[in-house]
């Protein structure tokens, strides 16, 4: 892993709405983190600093260094709620890793060469059917994100899980399920517009009313 994010965070005694609210009303997060050998603790951050780490995508697909009262504990951003009309977090949940033990962890997939494809140059247009991905892998392992190469897809074509290279040691959890759930991830679709078929089948009709 090439980079480490920290979170330095305190700890609460009380939880329920109130309590969250006075968080929030001060600019912190209220937040939890679970797992492992110990208790549930629950535990608040600074909004604005929270924002910042934020702010790099790898954040979401790391494991993070998270820093309760002097305590360090690895841990990954398991779950996190976003107000539903202002740009703030409402609340955060981090789930605490053990190095040698494997996690479930969503991995944001990044799409590459979609302007130099078959497809696009054949002036198809690219869809996205998934934008992150559900791996398992030992934390050491994990990717801050997955590369899907699209420069020999054609128009019609798709991109399925299976043919995605992921890292070694890295496993895509919906392979593991069967062949039902090697769902495509990306589609070159074919445009239709001037000049099209569509186009063309109504310019011929036009031509045979004239006719007519």
């Amino acid at each position: 892993m090439s980079s480490v994010f920290e979170f330095v965070a305190v700890s609460r005694e009380n939880a329920g709405t109130g309590n969250a609210k006075a968080i929030r009303r001060k600019g912190n997060v209220p937040a939890v983190i679970y797992g492992g050998s110990s208790e549930p603790e629950l535990i608040e951050l600074s909004h604005n600093e929270v924002m910042k780490r934020l702010a790099n995508e790898a954040v979401y697909s790391h494991v993070l260094q998270l820093n309760v009262g002097g305590k360090v504990q690895n841990a990954i951003l398991k779950d996190m709620q976003r107000h539903p009309a202002k740009d703030t977090v409402i609340h955060m949940d981090f789930m605490r890793i053990s190095m040698g033990e494997k996690i479930k962890v969503h991995v944001p997939l990044h799409f590459i060469n979609e302007e130099v494809s078959k497809g696009v140059k054949a002036g198809g247009v690219v869809t996205h059917s998934m934008v992150e991905l559900e791996v398992l892998c030992l934390p050491g392992n994990l990717p801050e994100y997955i590369e899907v190469d699209l420069t020999d897809v054609e128009i019609g074509d798709s991109v399925h899980l299976s043919d995605i290279v992921v890292p070694d040691g890295v496993e895509v959890i919906a392979l593991s399920h069967g062949e039902d759930h090697n769902l495509p991830v990306a589609q070159i679709m074919k445009t239709r517009g001037p000049g099209g078929d569509e186009d063309e089948e109504a310019s011929d009709g036009e031509d045979e009313s004239v006719a007519d």
